[in-house]
């Protein structure tokens, strides 16, 4: 029977891609983890709560999501962003209970992916597994470079470096057309991200719309002048691991691995 096609700008198969280059049934795998049961949220819904028991790894399908906390007095701080063919959490079959939301930013639909789907489509296919772990080794590095934004980087880095990500994100999954990618993250979201306050997110907005590097108008991010951009926050890309460093695992036209890779 020959292999199921496929959508060619699927975001899940899209994005693995960049790590290594799997095999048709690799990506019959991927797929069928893709297409789990469905799940719809509204905008600003929870998909998990803190202290919930968690019983799916959900794959976002379309729109965005965000992880975040809350102190006591009700003070927000958003720790993650997740963009179509991101998963949400990995390695949530080993914790007891979330120790943390996660939130839908715009109208969402996930995937929610059983522990038993899970085991059997990974096991299966183990060059899979090991790009669903440049995934999630990805959302670590993601965190530590947002660690770094708070700690050192100033306001007008902080925010230029969230939508160089962002952006670069995007693209990496199919998602992005020419310079412009959506985006509909508030100016009060990127104030709970970059621990500013929306004051401070409003100016700094204005000084980068006035260097004419980039904009934000109707949901929509582009960047005129990505490598200026990158430049002005002093963003090196290498932390997103986008450029197949996986490649060793590479399958070759017949599903095998041990190929001469393809040029990224």
């Amino acid at each position: 029977m020959p292999p199921a096609s496929h959508p060619p700008l699927n975001p899940f198969l899209t994005k693995l891609e960049h790590y290594t280059r799997l095999s048709a049934e690799d990506r019959d795998g991927a797929l069928r983890l893709w297409s789990e049961r469905r799940q719809a949220f509204r905008a600003r819904d929870d998909l998990v709560r803190e202290g919930e028991d968690p019983r799916f790894v959900r794959l976002v399908v379309e729109g965005w999501a965000c992880r975040y906390k809350y102190l006591e007095d009700g003070r927000r701080q958003v720790l993650g962003l997740l963009v179509p063919g991101d998963i949400c959490d990995l390695n949530v079959f080993v914790l007891r209970e979330m120790d943390h939301f996660i939130g839908a930013v715009t109208p969402l639909t996930v995937a929610q992916i059983s522990r038993e789907v899970f085991d059997e489509v990974t096991l299966a296919q183990p060059r899979l597994m090991q790009a669903l772990w440049w995934e999630s080794l990805v959302a670590l590095a993601i965190q530590r470079e947002w660690l770094v934004n708070l700690g050192q980087r100033s306001a007008y880095e902080r925010i230029t470096h969230l939508l160089c990500e962002c952006y670069l994100r995007m693209r990496a999954a199919g998602l992005a057309r020419g310079p412009s990618c959506e985006f509909p993250i508030t100016q009060t979201m990127i104030a709970d991200i970059t621990g500013l306050s929306t004051v401070h997110v409003s100016r700094t907005f204005q000084t980068v719309r006035d260097e004419g590097l980039m904009e934000i108008r109707d949901r929509v991010l582009t960047i005129h002048d990505l490598e200026a951009a990158m430049s002005a926050c002093l963003y090196n890309p290498g932390y997103l691991h986008l450029g197949r460093e996986g490649r060793h695992l590479d399958a070759n036209d017949d599903g095998e691995p041990g190929a001469r890779p393809r040029p990224s």
